[in-house]
């Protein structure tokens, strides 16, 4: 993967208020509404449906989401037997095609550590 989080999250918030800047953009707003009022606090934990997050996104092949979903897990106190725990769903339901995202995950994992 080799992007570090500090520049992942630069660009994601740069580029999110461009998108969110744009004029009549109300589906992209509300899009974006909906999307950080589903991962609230909720009748399961954040950290739940953060973990859930990341499994989707790996399974659907989107490192940009994979390592969004990271970073969130590593803020709700994610441990690592915990991540390759959420890796193995990951690849049962997605198949092997899902190795290489797996690889780059756990990469992106270790420098949100070091």
């Amino acid at each position: 993967m080799g992007t570090k989080p500090e520049a992942f999250n630069s660009y994601r918030e740069k580029m999110n208020e461009r998108l969110l800047g744009a004029e009549n953009n109300k589906v992209i707003k509300r899009i974006f509404n909906v999307d950080t009022n589903a991962y609230l606090e909720g009748q399961l934990p954040v950290k739940t449906k953060e973990m859930l997050g990341l499994v989707a996104s790996m399974v659907l092949r989107c490192d940009d989401c994979i390592r969004y979903h990271l970073i969130k897990c590593h803020e709700n106190g994610m441990t690592e037997a915990e991540l390759m725990e959420v890796m193995g769903i990951a690849n049962l339901v997605g198949g092997t095609i899902v190795i290489p995202h797996t690889r780059r995950a756990v990469e992106f994992w270790d420098e949100l550590n070091a």
